[in-house]
């Protein structure tokens, strides 16, 4: 029998508690009876009611399904304006994290695992892709770079852009042959290259915006010397960067925040934050005004300072 809580005026951290006891102890699932935040205003305060019932919103609740590495299922409707939340164990994280993806091995060969993923479907990852790729927009006519341009969706999401840029010469470059085929055939007008990302071809010349997400932390890049090349011989005056560094895992079926490697049995944003400081501080130094965001992605835009901009403008590292 699946172990269930009822909640009412218990505190958060009593529920927390419970729910690591309940995992501890090997179980696969937990049911909590909540009081229906729809029936309760459906917003989070943390104030208590009358009756001493805290006020907790679905939010709420799948936070909590998140940081104890569950996903929730689709509430049940209780008697007394209550709701039965059940939680399920995510199942164990996709393998491809811990095999190191080289010019000899294509991830995307296997199309039931890493290349069934599709980042555009996942609102978490779509629109601050949209919002970031908003802010380094390329003009109408515009040459854009996508280095590690898998399957294409940096392409499809340049599209989305409301409206669109138009005209734009775009080329894709990876260093594996499946999703390139795949790209070219989802866009025809674009061009892709086959190449090493430590040896770009230097007859790619220079672009109005670089995008370049998941590439620069991949195994075997040097990403420093490639955040050089790029601004230095692969970036028009007023071009722009795009840069993204995963910040999430796939865990049975669903995307997890946060980053970790094979020797962390828990998330460590040091692992993403000491890089992209580095990153900011070169860019900065290079003229450009940086903005980070994201979530599952951390997306780092980089433009070039306007010539009449104004001395105050913060280029601190």
């Amino acid at each position: 029998m699946t172990p269930r809580l009822e909640v009412g005026s218990t505190s958060t951290i009593t529920v927390v508690r419970w729910a690591e006891a309940v995992l501890r102890a090997g179980g696969d699932a937990f049911e909590l009876d909540v009081p229906d935040p729809d029936v309760a205003g459906g917003a989070w305060t943390g104030a208590a009611d009358a009756a001493g019932v805290p006020s907790r919103s679905w939010r709420a609740w799948v936070d909590l399904a998140e940081e104890l590495g569950c996903t929730v299922a689709t509430p049940r409707p209780l008697a007394g304006g209550r709701v039965r939340v059940t939680f399920h164990v995510l199942g164990p994280e996709a393998p491809w994290h811990d095999r190191p993806a080289g010019p000899s091995e294509d991830r995307y060969a296997d199309p039931s695992a890493f290349g069934a993923v599709r980042k555009l479907e996942h609102p978490g990852m779509l629109l601050p892709l949209l919002a970031a790729l908003e802010r380094a927009r390329p003009p109408d006519g515009g040459r854009v770079l996508v280095l590690g341009c898998h399957r294409g969706d940096e392409i499809e999401a340049l599209g989305m852009l409301a409206p669109p840029p138009h005209g734009l010469d775009v080329v894709g470059v990876d260093h594996a042959e499946a999703p390139l085929r795949e790209a070219a055939a989802r866009f025809p007008d674009a061009s892709f290259e086959r190449a090493d990302l430590n040896a770009l071809p230097g007859e790619l010349g220079a672009f109005d915006l670089v995008i370049a997400i998941a590439v620069l932390q991949s195994l075997g890049v040097d990403d420093r010397a490639l955040l050089r090349r790029l601004v230095q011989d692969h970036l028009r005056g007023g071009g722009a960067l795009l840069l993204g560094l995963p910040n999430s895992r796939f865990r049975g079926g669903e995307v997890t925040y946060g980053a970790r490697t094979r020797n962390y049995a828990e998330r460590d944003l040091s692992l993403v934050v000491k890089d992209l400081a580095a990153y900011r501080r070169y860019l900065h130094q290079h003229g450009f005004r940086t903005h980070i965001g994201g979530r599952y992605d951390l997306l780092l835009t980089a433009t070039r300072r306007r010539p009449d901009a104004s001395p105050a403008w913060d280029s601190s590292p």
